[in-house]
């Protein structure tokens, strides 16, 4: 069985989705053989090198009042500790255009070390409040999940990977996914959202038992 899981870095419900589905996945073990792969997607496109304030960002995209804002936030924090991510205090949000093209060459280099550093840019950015633009935390993060610091240090400071993730990105909302997390099994099933562990581990028996 094939995941993608289409999603950004400055996603914090992609950081819970993640972690929910890593549960069912060990819950699954032994039954069902899966493989995955972090596809691109981002948010905030746009986003400058210098990032936004993330308050102002938050009250700019979804025009409600702090108290609510603040409730969200704390929704978050509560499913995040469900599932053992923790969010910390993030005075931005950043560009990840760079992220993504680490990530589609770390998996190039080993799948296994790709989400390694996709678990690592998620903590760095949503629970150290660090940068992904960052080249110097980029090099560093590829480094410490075992790729090699030379080539991940040119990989950022060139285009490399650039219009790779651009198809991508591309292709994925060309068949209809604008939100993330985005989990698509064999390129049939999707489910969206980051849901609890047990739907995702109900779904995933649901399709293999349909692949049977």
């Amino acid at each position: 069985m094939k995941i993608d899981f289409v999603s950004d870095i400055a996603c914090p419900w992609c950081a819970v989705g993640l972690n929910a589905l890593e549960a069912a996945l060990r819950e699954l073990e032994g039954e069902i053989d899966i493989a995955i792969e972090f596809q691109p997607f981002e948010l905030n496109p746009d986003m400058p090198p210098e990032g936004e304030n993330a308050d102002a960002y938050l009250a700019r995209k979804y025009g409600r009042p702090p108290e609510e804002r603040r409730a969200m936030v704390a929704m978050l924090h509560e499913r995040g500790a469900e599932v053992g991510f923790v969010f910390g205090e993030r005075s931005h949000v950043w560009n990840t255009f760079d992220a993504h093209r680490l990530l589609m060459w770390a998996f190039d280099e080993d799948p296994a070390a790709q989400r390694a550093l996709k678990h690592a840019l998620l903590k760095a950015y949503h629970t150290e409040g660090l940068n992904p633009s960052d080249p110097e935390l980029l090099v560093a993060l590829a480094q410490a999940v075992g790729l090699d610091a030379e080539r991940a240090a040119v990989i950022v400071g060139s285009d490399e990977y650039a219009d790779a993730v651009r198809q991508r990105e591309q292709r994925w909302q060309a068949l209809g996914i604008q939100s993330v997390p985005s989990v698509v099994i064999d390129g049939r099933h999707l489910i969206q959202g980051g849901q609890p562990a047990a739907v995702f581990a109900r779904a995933l028996r649901e399709i293999a038992a349909q692949g049977a």
